[in-house]
């Protein structure tokens, strides 16, 4: 954006600066290129020093105040050392002389665009190193998790759009962080969002961004999420949970390579990998009309099955180990393994929570055990765990899904000596789910 009060200069700016590929823009003053940046987002503004009503500076500072990430270049036909020491305090990036050539204009102007460039790699890199701390390897020896590997090594180096199924727990996550890794974008960024966790107009601005005053709480202007994957991949976890209003704005955005920010009228181009993640049956959804039918085709272009662990109990061994290898990093007495009992136990367990709960098991006892090896004394719990001897002795009592998980809850709690945010992090829950648990089952 350029903003100057002489149409000579901001016509020759645009002339020049449209010559070289950039979009801009041109307004008359300081005012109207608030209004602009209200409705739009700029990476770059051009801003007279002396303009009437507003000037140069205020302009700049309040343009700073509405998108911090603009980077702003003050114009002057009269350059003081006073003056550019209060531009820079106040953000500017350069300082450029009129009248000046079209060479200088455009030396500054591609500085300006470099350090914009270098600000979204630094985001990138940053999300990046974000993600690799929190990624694990996909753990599994039995047939069915071989399958996986092979169809996630085939499909990785493809552009393909690929929708990850199975229950809550078996590792979609890990498996689009595989991909991801295996594939030609493996050093672009890996963007991962929830799509279960916010509503509809906050998903919205954290995709496609928003401008300022789009909404209430939109105090700044703000890049979305599918920007800053811009040249790597992008996880939707729990596609199926999107309404269907962001359903059809997702696939715009699938087929366009196009995002339009919340508040915005211009579209910004991306360039993205997608792979999407459901524990729902999609084309049940269809049926009912809560999921559409163009969206699931493009992006099931390849479906991958992840199977529940109680189908590949083979697997628990090898993830036992794993998981206490990787939790006896936070302790100062390790854990060498797991007693043949123990073993038994979790062998014979269904794990309706798959991998997340097996982990969550594994981390509880490694809390609980005072030994170096872990004990059914420190797996057991009313929900599920008795040991052999015991099993053997009398059946379980039948209940239902209700009182185990109050009984389970509450064992937690106790084992914790009621403290909720170590209960909430076994349990695999965040602690607002907790504190609705306890209210509901009436748990003190």
């Amino acid at each position: 954006m350029v903003v100057d009060d002489e149409k000579v200069i901001r016509d020759s700016f645009c002339r020049v600066l449209l010559k070289d590929g950039y979009a801009v823009e041109a307004v008359e003053s300081g005012r109207l290129a608030l209004e602009r940046v209200a409705e739009e987002s700029f990476d770059i503004a051009l801003i007279d020093l002396k303009m009437p009503g507003l000037d140069g500076m205020e302009t700049l500072r309040e343009l700073k105040e509405k998108d911090p990430d603009v980077i702003g270049v003050m114009i002057t036909g009269y350059p003081t050392i006073e003056s550019a020491v209060k531009a820079v305090k106040l953000g500017a990036y350069d300082y450029l002389t009129k009248p000046c050539s079209p060479e200088e204009l455009r030396i500054v102007v591609a500085r300006a665009a470099e350090r914009r460039k270098l600000y979204f790699e630094k985001e990138q890199l940053r999300r990046r190193l974000d993600a690799r701390e929190l990624s694990e390897p996909i753990v599994g020896e039995s047939k069915a998790m071989r399958r996986v590997m092979e169809i996630i090594r085939k499909v990785a180096p493809a552009e393909s759009t690929v929708l990850l199924t199975g229950e809550s727990g078996t590792g979609k996550e890990l498996a689009a962080q595989a991909i991801h890794q295996l594939s030609p974008r493996k050093e672009k960024e890996f963007v991962a969002v929830d799509c279960n966790t916010l509503v509809e107009t906050l998903l919205e601005s954290e995709l496609f961004g928003h401008v300022k005053g789009s909404f209430t709480g939109a105090v700044n202007t703000k890049h979305g999420l599918l920007e800053l994957a811009n040249g790597g991949t992008f996880f939707f976890d729990e596609v199926g949970n999107l309404t269907l209003n962001t359903q059809s704005k997702l696939l715009r955005a699938i087929q366009e390579r196009e995002i339009k920010p919340v508040g915005g009228t211009q579209r910004i181009r991306v360039d993205v990998r997608i792979i999407a993640a459901t524990n729902q049956n999609l084309r049940e959804a269809i049926g009912r009309k809560t999921f559409r039918e163009d969206l699931f085709y493009r992006l099931s272009v390849v479906p991958i099955h992840l199977p529940p662990l109680r189908e590949r109990k083979e697997d628990i061994p090898p993830l036992i180990q794993y998981f206490i290898q990787r939790y006896n990093r936070k302790r100062k007495k390790p854990i060498t393994g797991v007693t043949p009992a123990a073993l038994e136990m979790l062998m014979k367990h269904n794990w309706p929570g798959n991998v997340r709960e097996l982990e969550n098991s594994i981390e509880r006892a490694m809390i609980l055990e005072e030994g170096e090896m872990i004990t059914p004394r420190s797996l057991s719990r009313p929900s599920w765990a008795e040991t052999p001897e015991k099993s053997t002795a009398h059946s379980p009592q039948l209940a239902s899904l209700e009182e185990l998980e109050k009984e389970h809850i509450a064992f937690i709690l106790q084992q914790t000596d009621g403290h909720k945010s170590r209960a909430a992090k076994i349990l695999g829950i965040d602690r607002k789910t907790l504190y609705q648990k306890v209210q509901k089952y009436r748990l003190s």
